[in-house]
């Protein structure tokens, strides 16, 4: 892996895959990291004719932490919330769009395709939205426009997404315990129709918690999320090949925000994964490596042509 300086910060990246080849940008959901794209996931994109780019969103991984900018109020955030109060963030999710362009800017990269979950997905509908002209298809997955109205997680969703864990967990000593914790919480969300052995989910939670543990970065990066307004007027200007899937039993962004995304966003492709939740489980992945390739070879053979 390798660092890069991208709008005044570091952002960690990795390359898998033929750099000639039509490039794949990879954007990450909420506090996690690149390898929350599995290795083999992103292998399998690259034999799949791409160069694929995973990167650590900034305040989290391995990319600049700002913890300068402190860090917010979760119960005071969510009173003012319930109050109808609009919620200030440290950054928004416009700047996450803009680390993206910055990233490939600092690769060289003129276009790419853009494939984001959740968090992730939202900053890619910035990116199309945004910078047209630097994306050759938009791929938005288990994400939402963030309109109003839209159904929100189910109480178990939500109380696994801000519970905070017990005293001094992130201490290596207590790592065992810690990742027991998040197997809790990875429960709630997970995939019913495609389950993740629970020895391979603890495998992944230990690989991460030994790359790099920053709860606070996770925070800030959740009230740029809850403080970003409605996407809708932007969705509706996307003009590059979209695709949305989402999963049919997602409890944290409930279906109904990707058939929302796809009905926004001009002849996109809606994709109902039976039996999703909202994790990148193996069965998980192994849906999108179906439906990711050929979308973005599509939109390619149509940009080679026109």
């Amino acid at each position: 892996m390798s660092q890069v300086s991208a709008n005044g910060l570091q952002i960690e990246y990795e390359r898998f895959g033929d750099p000639d080849a039509p490039a794949i940008v990879l954007v990450m959901g909420l506090g996690m990291q690149l390898i929350g794209w599995p290795d083999e996931f992103c292998q399998r994109l690259a034999d799949a004719g791409f160069q694929v780019i995973r990167f650590d969103n900034r305040d989290i991984g391995l990319s600049s932490w700002l913890d300068h900018l402190g860090a917010p109020s979760l119960p005071w955030n969510l009173l003012k919330r319930r109050m109808g109060l609009a919620i200030s963030a440290p950054y928004a999710l416009d700047d996450m769009a803009t680390d993206t362009l910055a990233l490939m800017d600092a690769l060289g990269l003129e276009t790419a395709h853009i494939a984001g979950v959740s968090m992730g997905g939202m900053i890619a509908q910035l990116v199309a939205a945004r910078a047209p002209q630097r994306v050759l298809s938009l791929a938005s997955i288990m994400s939402t426009s963030g309109a109003a109205g839209l159904p929100g997680p189910t109480r178990a969703a939500l109380a696994a997404l801000i519970r905070r864990p017990p005293r001094n967990a992130y201490a290596e000593e207590n790592r065992a315990a810690m990742i027991e914790w998040m197997m809790r919480n990875f429960a709630v969300i997970q995939s019913p129709g495609f389950p993740t052995p629970p020895e391979q989910q603890r495998a992944r939670l230990h690989r991460s918690l030994a790359r790099a543990v920053h709860p606070a970065g996770a925070l800030r990066q959740l009230f740029a999320v809850a403080a970003a307004p409605d996407r809708s007027p932007l969705l509706a200007t996307i003009r590059v090949p979209s695709l949305i899937i989402h999963g049919s039993h997602d409890p944290l962004i409930p279906p109904a925000c990707g058939r929302d995304c796809a009905a926004k966003i001009p002849d996109a492709r809606l994709v109902e994964v039976d039996g999703m939740g909202h994790d990148m489980a193996p069965g998980v992945c192994a849906r999108l490596l179906e439906l990711l390739p050929p979308h973005f070879h599509a939109a390619t053979r149509t940009l080679a042509t026109a």
